[in-house]
């Protein structure tokens, strides 16, 4: 039951905190791509894989705290399903910058998991 406490308020917390970053105007960006999304998603996918990457091999932490990181936080905070929508809305402007929009998600996205593992891993061997 404790597990669901920590989980709900992670959960809360991560949604709050897309809600902001989804709202702050980036660069003065007015272009099609999604830029706070793309921000949003790149760095959950750097959060995520680093708190796993020394949950796993380096560090204690409390499984609890872990769920409500991992699953409450950063999946409330990241979204597939707004990337797949905002994908979707762009197609019908542009099949380049929907193209555009879905490579760089995808590459930096897999590149800051990447370096969450490494900085997790660094981290650990300094321990």
């Amino acid at each position: 039951m404790k597990e669901y406490i920590f989980i709900g308020i992670g959960g809360f917390l991560g949604a709050i905190s897309r809600l902001l970053i989804k709202n702050i105007e980036m660069f003065n960006y007015s272009g099609d791509i999604p830029v706070n999304t793309l921000i949003i998603n790149i760095t959950g996918s750097f959060l995520l894989s680093f708190i796993l990457t020394l949950a796993l091999e380096g560090i204690k932490i409390d499984s609890n705290i872990k769920m409500g990181l991992c699953t409450g936080f950063l999946g409330s905070y990241t979204t597939f399903s707004t990337l797949c929508k905002e994908t979707y809305n762009l197609f019908y402007k542009s099949y380049y910058f929907a193209s555009i929009y879905v490579f760089f998600s995808i590459v930096l996205g897999l590149l800051m998991a990447y370096l969450g593992v490494a900085l997790g891993r660094k981290l650990r061997v300094i321990k």
